[in-house]
């Protein structure tokens, strides 16, 4: 019997040329994209026997309740914040993440957020291109830090994190990392110190990187107390979820000049609405955050390259499991031994 694979949000332009080639004449593609989305009370939801998922589709535990069908998801990319995977789990459906297909692309790009703002690459830019008399000066920028021999902090070191990591480390900084989940003995392989409490994290980096999933324990896990408790003068950069970082925060911690400035690829609302303060100044040519913060649109993850590869890891890992009963990168806890599949 031919399987049916639903793909509600994809976000790729044409057909499903990468991931038919993964599953052949196996299973019957439907793919919508990211803003075509089914609505979440059709009934179509029901008829599949897997999902892949992009970042746009939610699926709470009211519309997992009505998959009738459903063995598998397969949240094509790292976060799964927007599916229920608890509901998944009770109802024995394991869901899957694609975890190893953009690592180098976001930790370049995290490096690349911190020596912009550090080298004041936009600040020059933008003053260049005004005026290339008056933007012929090299103090211009407010950000400009020597990175040899600075405190890179890294929250959160799984692979993305440790890719991060370790480009600090090669640029010549002191790596120090807060992870509760990490074991012991990691710090030492890695050549890296550990913080015992994010406090201490956040007081001794002088630039702070965000590599944590969302979730209870890390909302809003950068907010005004956690700014007030960084060594002044300190960056944030952010390529984890949105969500991780209150953008208030950011916007009072560069006025008061705690922070020295931000690089912000991830949104609590993505897109932005527009009506946030910071963005709101930022557009507004706020004196206070020139040179200060750049922002990307939710980028970090892609070049054409990644796209590719998560395209077909996240296909493959639906047909390990559908046609060969092999499980791989589940998030809710499904692949344990005795847990209960459809």
């Amino acid at each position: 019997m031919t399987l049916k694979v639903l793909y509600p949000d994809a976000q790729f332009a044409g057909d499903a040329s990468i991931e038919k080639k993964v599953f052949g004449e196996r299973a019957e593609l439907s793919v919508f994209h990211d803003d075509e989305i089914p609505p979440y009370d059709a009934p179509l939801w029901s008829g599949y026997d897997a999902i892949v998922c992009y970042h746009d589709a939610n699926l709470d535990g009211s519309l997992i309740k009505r998959l009738d069908r459903c063995r598998l998801i397969v949240r094509a990319g790292v976060g799964f914040d927007q599916v229920d995977v608890a509901t998944c789990a009770v109802l024995g459906i394991p869901v899957c993440n694609t975890p190893d297909y953009g690592t180098t692309d976001v930790a370049d790009h995290a490096i690349a957020l911190v020596l912009a703002l550090t080298r004041g690459i936009v600040a020059y830019h933008n003053a260049l291109k005004a005026d290339f008399n008056a933007g012929w000066a090299f103090a211009t920028p407010p950000t400009i830090r020597r990175l040899s021999g600075r405190i890179f902090g890294v929250i959160g070191l799984g692979r993305i994190g440790t890719a991060t990591a370790l480009r600090a480390k090669g640029l010549g900084m002191q790596v120090v990392f807060f992870d509760p989940y990490r074991t012991t003995g990691t710090e030492l392989a890695l050549g890296f110190s550990r913080a015992k409490t994010l406090d201490e994290l956040l007081a001794a980096a002088d630039v702070i990187s965000l590599h944590t999933p969302l979730s209870a324990e890390t909302r809003n896990l950068i907010d005004r107390a956690a700014i007030k408790k960084m060594k002044p003068g300190a960056f944030v950069v952010n390529t984890a979820r949105g969500p991780v970082v209150e953008l208030d925060a950011v916007l009072e911690g560069i006025r008061s000049g705690q922070l020295a400035g931000a690089g912000l690829d991830v949104f609590p609302v993505e897109p932005p609405t527009g009506n946030e303060p910071l963005l709101k100044a930022l557009q507004a040519n706020d004196p206070a955050l020139a040179g200060r913060l750049i922002i990307t649109p939710h980028s970090a993850f892609y070049s054409p390259s990644s796209l590719e590869d998560l395209r077909r890891k996240s296909a493959e890992t639906a047909c390990d499991y559908l046609f060969a009963g092999r499980l791989r990168d589940c998030v809710n806890g499904l692949d344990l031994p005795g847990a209960r599949r459809r």
